[in-house]
C-alpha cells in the first residue's frame, strides 16, 4: 500500500510502559484471547447444531460473535507479537490495516446491537407479530445492512487517511488507530476531522435512535403490563442492556481519552481503558448470553455432557 509517506513505520510507545511485567501482561491478553475464541465458538456451534435456536434472536447474536471474532483478532494478535518484541514497530501498511479493521469492528457491533434492540422491541410491543415482522428475509437484510453500511462509510473517509503522508512515527497507544495516525500528517488535517466527525454522527446516531426508539416503547408497554409480563420482558431484555452498556462504557472511555487531555490519568489506566472497547464486549457477550439465556445454557451444557461421555466411554457403560 503505496501512498509516498514520509514516514513508512511508526513506533507503539505506549508498550515501554508494560516492559516490567511483559510476561505477565502476555499471560493475561492470551488467557483472554483464548477466552475469546473459546466462549464465541461454543455459543455459534450451540446455535449452528440446535436447530431450535435457527430464530432471528440468535442469528443476530451470530452475528454479534462473528464480530467479536473479527475484532479481537484484528488486535490481539498483534498485541501479544509487540509485548514479546523490543521495538515495538508496526509497518505503515500493517498500521493502516489495523485501523480499517478496528474502527470497522467498533461500528459494526454498535449497528448489530442496535438491530438486537429493535428485535426484543418486536418480540415484546408485537409477539403475535413477531415472525411476520422478523422474517427471514428481514433478518438476513438488517444483518448485511449492519456489516455493509459501517463498512462502507468507514471506507470512504479513510481513503483521507490512506492518502496523507507521515513526517512523525511515535504513536503513544498500543495499536493504530485514526485519530492518533492522522495527527502525524506532514499537512493540515482540519478537513479530515470534518469528515471524521460527519462519519462518526452518521455511524452512531441512526443506531442510538433505534436503540432508544425500542426502549422506549419496551418501557411504555411494560408501563402498563402486568408484573409477569414486566419481568419476562425484563429478562427478555437484560442480556442485550448489558451488552449495549458495557460497549458504551468502552466506547465513552476511548473516547474522552482519545480527544481529551488525559495526562493526569497514570498511562497504564489508559492503556487499559483503550483497550476495553476491543477485548471485553467479545468476551462478555457470548458469556452474559450464554448464562442469561436458558435455551442456549441447556444446550451448552447438553454439548459439554456430549463431549465427556465422548472421552469417557467407560463411565458412560457403567
Amino acid at each position: 500500500m503505496e501512498n509516498g509517506s514520509v514516514v513508512t513505520s511508526f513506533v507503539l510507545m505506549a508498550y515501554t510502559e508494560l516492559e516490567d511485567h511483559r510476561y505477565l501482561y502476555f499471560t493475561g491478553f492470551l488467557s483472554l484471547f483464548i477466552l475469546m475464541l473459546l466462549t464465541n465458538v461454543i455459543l455459534l456451534s450451540v446455535i449452528y447444531i440446535e436447530t431450535g435456536l435457527h430464530k432471528p434472536m440468535y442469528f443476530l447474536l451470530c452475528n454479534l460473535a462473528g464480530n467479536g471474532i473479527y475484532g479481537t483478532i484484528s488486535l490481539l494478535p498483534a498485541v501479544l507479537g509487540n509485548l514479546m518484541s523490543h521495538t515495538y514497530e508496526i509497518s505503515l501498511a500493517a498500521c493502516l490495516l489495523q485501523i480499517f479493521c478496528i474502527h470497522t469492528y467498533g461500528a459494526v457491533e454498535f449497528s448489530i446491537l442496535a438491530v438486537m434492540g429493535y428485535d426484543r422491541y418486536v418480540a415484546i410491543c408485537h409477539p403475535l407479530h413477531y415472525y411476520q415482522l422478523m422474517s427471514h428475509r428481514k433478518v438476513c437484510t438488517l444483518s448485511a445492512l449492519s456489516w455493509i453500511y459501517p463498512f462502507t462509510l468507514f471506507g470512504l473517509y479513510f481513503i483521507f487517511t490512506v492518502q496523507c503522508t507521515f513526517c512523525d512515527r511515535i504513536i503513544e497507544k498500543v495499536y493504530c488507530a485514526n485519530f492518533a495516525l492522522v495527527k502525524l500528517s506532514c499537512f493540515e488535517t482540519s478537513i479530515q476531522s470534518k469528515v471524521g466527525f460527519v462519519v462518526t454522527v452518521f455511524i452512531i446516531v441512526p443506531q442510538l435512535l433505534m436503540i432508544l426508539f425500542s426502549y422506549a416503547q419496551i418501557l411504555r408497554i411494560c408501563l402498563f403490563a402486568s408484573k409477569e409480563s414486566q419481568t419476562k420482558a425484563l429478562q427478555t431484555c437484560t442480556p442485550h442492556l448489558l451488552s449495549v452498556i458495557n460497549y458504551s462504557v468502552g466506547c465513552l472511555f476511548e473516547v474522552f481519552q482519545t480527544r481529551f487531555n488525559m495526562s493526569h490519568v497514570p498511562q497504564k489506566a489508559r492503556i487499559f481503558v483503550s483497550l476495553y472497547v476491543l477485548i471485553f464486549p467479545p468476551v462478555f457477550n457470548p458469556v452474559i448470553y450464554g448464562i442469561s439465556i436458558q435455551a442456549i445454557r441447556v444446550q451448552i451444557f447438553k454439548l459439554f455432557i456430549a463431549c465427556k461421555n465422548k472421552l469417557n466411554p467407560l463411565q458412560v457403560m457403567t
